[in-house]
């Protein structure tokens, strides 16, 4: 399984969602079909993709609490669901580590965010790390 390609997956069609108001499963299947993706890989983006919007309230609050002098909808909309899915990762997913999540989003943020995103995200998401143990253990 390619879980970086899912990710992509995931935080393009979070991207649309978000951007466009285009309904999940469609956008989700789109971008999966045009890619030509393994079942797992899918599987693994769709987990994503419904996961953080299953959970955007308790993932913003993460967010907005650890992102001083930050409100969500002042970041920018790729930051924003970056930090959504590894946030998700690092509360519901313990089969991931910690320190696969977070280098995941900060090479996310590299590739689609702006110059200064990789750096905002990974100060955010170690915030979100240092301060909310039980999330699951940290490497």
């Amino acid at each position: 399984m390619r879980r970086r390609q899912a990710r992509e997956i995931a935080l393009q069609s979070l991207f649309a969602i978000e951007l466009g108001k285009v309904p999940p499963a469609e956008m989700l299947e789109s971008l999966i079909e045009g890619q030509a993706v393994s079942k797992e890989t899918a599987d693994f983006a769709t987990l994503l993709v419904d996961g953080v919007l299953n959970n955007r309230e308790e993932l913003d609050d993460l967010i907005t609490t650890h992102a001083r002098d930050w409100k969500l909808d002042r970041m920018p909309y790729v930051d924003r669901n970056i930090m959504r899915i590894a946030v998700y990762e690092l509360v519901h997913l313990s089969d991931i580590p910690v320190s696969v999540s977070i280098n995941e989003a900060v090479e996310l943020a590299k590739a689609f965010g702006n110059d200064d995103s990789p750096k905002f995200i990974n100060g955010i998401l170690g915030q979100i790390v240092k301060t909310k143990t039980p999330l699951k253990d940290v490497d």
